[in-house]
């Protein structure tokens, strides 16, 4: 099985590539997804963004019509190191914050140079998360949104455990990131308003 995004306004064009490869195409709603099974034994099942269910007509206009952004939404990419937030307006960017902290990497020096080492390392990480914290709370905080996640699990639930970001409601899909930085908060964007399509050839 593989996964693959798709802008709702290229789905209709995505589908009918679909089914000129595999044949035959016919359409249902299941599970709050619009499933596809090709004449070849080939399916796909497409989900709308923000974990939003789909209860409408089998039709690929209909199901791309209703994969809109909410109105207020945010993202939050943390890795050790570096960290992007994003507060948005439907699909436009309304503010960011990018950040980069330093942190020591792994030495392979023992003993106690290697707990020295572990400590500062684990300190400018600290550092790190609650500048991240900071930012969320400045650009996120203060209502309740839901707000797409990625990067490094552990950063990303340690910034969260602020207790001034407990009303924020994360939504899916998790976001696999490298270090944050302009251009990669902005594919975040673009793959957080994206179609899921997980595929299955025959």
């Amino acid at each position: 099985m593989a996964e693959v995004l798709v802008p709702a306004s290229r789905l209709a064009r995505w589908i009918a590539n679909f089914t000129g490869r595999h044949g035959e195409t016919s359409l249902t709603v299941a599970a709050g997804a619009l499933v596809g099974q090709a004449a070849d034994g080939s399916t796909f099942t497409a989900r709308l963004p923000f974990d939003a269910s789909y209860a409408g007509a089998p039709a690929a206009a209909d199901f791309a019509a209703v994969a809109r952004p909410p109105a207020r939404w945010g993202v939050l990419l943390v890795r050790k190191g570096g960290f992007a937030v994003g507060r948005l307006q439907g699909a436009a960017l309304d503010e960011h914050k990018i950040g980069r902290r330093h942190v020591q990497g792994r030495t392979k020096a023992g003993g106690q140079s290697q707990q020295r080492f572990a400590r500062r390392r684990d300190n400018q990480a600290r550092q790190a998360y609650e500048a991240a914290a900071e930012h969320a709370v400045r650009l996120l905080g203060g209502r309740s949104m839901p707000v797409v996640v990625g990067g490094d699990h552990s950063a990303v639930e340690e910034v969260l455990s602020d207790p001034r970001l407990r009303h924020l409601e994360v939504t899916g899909p998790w976001l696999a990131v490298p270090d944050p930085r302009r251009a990669v908060l902005d594919a975040a964007v673009l793959d957080a308003l994206s179609v899921r399509i997980d595929v299955v050839n025959a």
